[in-house]
């Protein structure tokens, strides 16, 4: 059994990846089939689909050699705005400064609270100006 292929059937399906010189052979490949069926024999010797070919052909008459490059499958990563992190690093800040003028409010309401069954006088605001 040495040397035989797995005849089982891998978990996840891996997807082909052909660099830039192997898509430019076979587009110059399929461009010298000049007879009816070449190109048939041709993909179905190389295992690719028309598909294959003919948006390598396109890729190629657009841009050449670098447009048949491997390119990153999946969404453009969006360019981060430095205005957006400064607008989201504000509203938090504005957000933990808004639950810490709550909490102080809070501790002076208990304060006058307490002062006021104590009977102990608070000084006002016009009083801490004074100085008294």
């Amino acid at each position: 059994m040495n040397g035989a292929p797995d005849p089982e059937v891998s978990d996840r399906p891996r997807r082909r990846r052909f660099t830039a010189e192997y898509k430019r052979g076979i587009v110059r490949e399929a461009a010298r089939c000049t007879k009816s069926g070449e190109i048939g024999v041709l993909l179905r010797r190389k295992g690719l689909y028309s598909s294959h070919l003919a948006d390598w052909r396109r890729e190629f008459e657009k841009g050449g050699t670098s447009a048949l490059a491997p390119k990153k499958r999946g969404r453009t990563a969006k360019e981060a705005d430095p205005a957006e992190k400064r607008v989201e690093d504000l509203e938090r800040e504005n957000r933990r400064l808004t639950e810490r003028l709550r909490q102080a409010e809070v501790i002076i309401d208990v304060q006058k609270k307490v002062s006021q069954m104590l009977g102990i006088s608070l000084p006002t605001s016009d009083d801490e100006r004074r100085g008294s």
